[in-house]
């Protein structure tokens, strides 16, 4: 599994929803070794289908095929959600993005998040309440092995 640790910095996720992805074969063997990079990828609508942009799949090292590795990737979902998708992204300031990569069996999925951007003061306040949170366990556990 390959996570996008920068979207949820960066970004607000609102919903989350899974989709297949449109792959050649180099490409699979290149994201089971992990080389994927999510720098400024994004999904988008373009008729009616839904499309990955600028993931880059780095070219798999003993593969014979080339492909460009910021080719545009289709994204596999039933009509519903397709629908359901391009309604909600017509709300002014949402955004689709992959949150990660994974295998379900053999197929390669995506996580998009429906995200909407955060502001530098929500990034500090993110940042802030973790470290509340990470004081608070300290001393949960410190006051545990003190009592035993």
């Amino acid at each position: 599994m390959i996570v996008n640790k920068k979207a949820r910095h960066d970004y607000t996720v609102v919903d989350t929803f899974e989709a297949g992805i449109a792959l050649k074969g180099a490409e699979v063997k290149s994201i089971r070794a992990g080389h994927v990079s999510f720098t400024d990828s994004f999904a988008r609508m373009r008729e009616g289908e839904l499309w990955l942009f600028n993931l880059h799949i780095s070219p798999y090292a003993f593969g014979r095929s080339s492909y460009d590795p910021r080719r545009e990737r289709k994204l596999l979902l039933h009509r519903h959600e397709i629908r359901k998708l391009s309604g909600m992204l017509s709300q002014k300031g949402l955004t689709l993005l992959p949150l990660r990569i994974y295998f379900n069996g053999p197929w390669a999925k995506v996580e998009l998040g429906l995200a909407k951007g955060k502001r530098k003061y929500d990034k500090r306040e993110t940042l802030r309440k973790r470290e509340v949170d990470k004081e608070l366990r300290r001393a949960t556990k410190e006051r545990i092995r003190s009592t035993q």
